[in-house]
């Protein structure tokens, strides 16, 4: 992942859910699910449904490289990295990659885009919508849907 920073944005080159680089701007004190979330957009279980999921897309690995990844070098097998106890840290990344491809698979065909761009790469809702060509304030009623779902696969109450 390549950064740039302005202030309190960040420029990243990610690579999106077709295999493409694209370049984002992220502003780094705020998501934009939590953005939302603050001005009662989301409620607290969409909220809660962006995290886990943001969490586990981090976790997997899914962003961009651009450098050596040491957490994959030989590293003793610990409890607490986000897997199993005992678990070794790609095996911990590789149940984060089954969580998110089976929360992906759980929002559906055609709600993936938006949860991929708003949630994982941190995109506005403003840019995403534009980006897939959808008109303006869509995006946020189709989040919202994509969300509950989600919510759904990882329980959230």
């Amino acid at each position: 992942m390549t950064e740039r920073r302005s202030n309190r944005t960040v420029e990243r080159v990610i690579e999106g859910p077709d295999g493409r680089r694209e370049r984002v701007m992220v502003n780094i004190a705020e998501s934009p699910t939590s953005w939302l979330h603050a001005r009662g957009m989301l409620s607290q279980r969409q909220f809660d449904a962006a995290e886990a999921l943001r969490r586990d897309w981090e976790q997997a690995g899914m962003g961009a490289r651009v450098t050596m990844n040491w957490d994959l070098a030989a590293v003793p097998v610990r409890a607490g990295r986000g897997g199993a106890p005992g678990q070794a840290p790609t095996l911990a990344r590789m149940s984060a990659r089954d969580r998110l491809n089976g929360a992906l698979a759980a929002a559906g065909p055609g709600l993936v885009d938006i949860l991929w761009r708003v949630v994982c790469a941190c995109e506005s809702l403003v840019a995403a919508e534009r980006a897939l060509g959808w008109p303006a304030r869509a995006g946020k009623l189709v989040l919202g849907f994509a969300l509950d779902r989600v919510g759904d696969f990882y329980r959230i109450r």
